[in-house]
């Protein structure tokens, strides 16, 4: 895979503006997860919610036999902007920093439960 960001667009703040798959890389798209445990408790708080949500992404990404290194693309919905810093810093102790997948980050009104803070979701491509 090749991870590109080009000198002619901003410099990303932690991710690669694209991201260029191997020919016959088999894609997994996990749906968005949540800071959610499996008995259905929301973790308290923007940061165990964000490490609950990255969590979750690992056992979905296990189940189809991937990685953190495989993810090639993330995309963040946030009630807030406020607690990007941390998200970054703790997204930092999952992903490939030196290769880090392409990223988008909405802002939204609210998720699918008011005490829901923060969603995301992932794509991998396993070669």
């Amino acid at each position: 895979m090749d991870f590109v960001s080009p000198e002619d667009l901003p410099a990303p703040a932690g991710y690669s503006h694209l991201v260029i798959t191997d020919p016959g890389a088999r894609l997994v798209v996990i749906s968005g997860q949540v800071g959610m445990a499996a008995d259905g408790t929301v973790a308290y708080g923007w940061e165990a919610q964000t490490r609950q949500t990255f969590a979750n992404l690992g056992v979905a990404l296990a189940a189809a036999g991937a990685t953190w290194a495989d993810v090639v693309k993330l995309t963040y919905f946030v009630v807030s902007t406020t607690e990007l810093p941390m998200i970054r810093r703790v997204r930092d102790e999952f992903v490939d920093v030196g290769h880090p997948p392409a990223s988008s980050l909405v802002q939204v009104s609210g998720l699918f439960r008011p005490d829901a803070l923060i969603e995301i979701e992932a794509t991998a491509a396993i070669s």
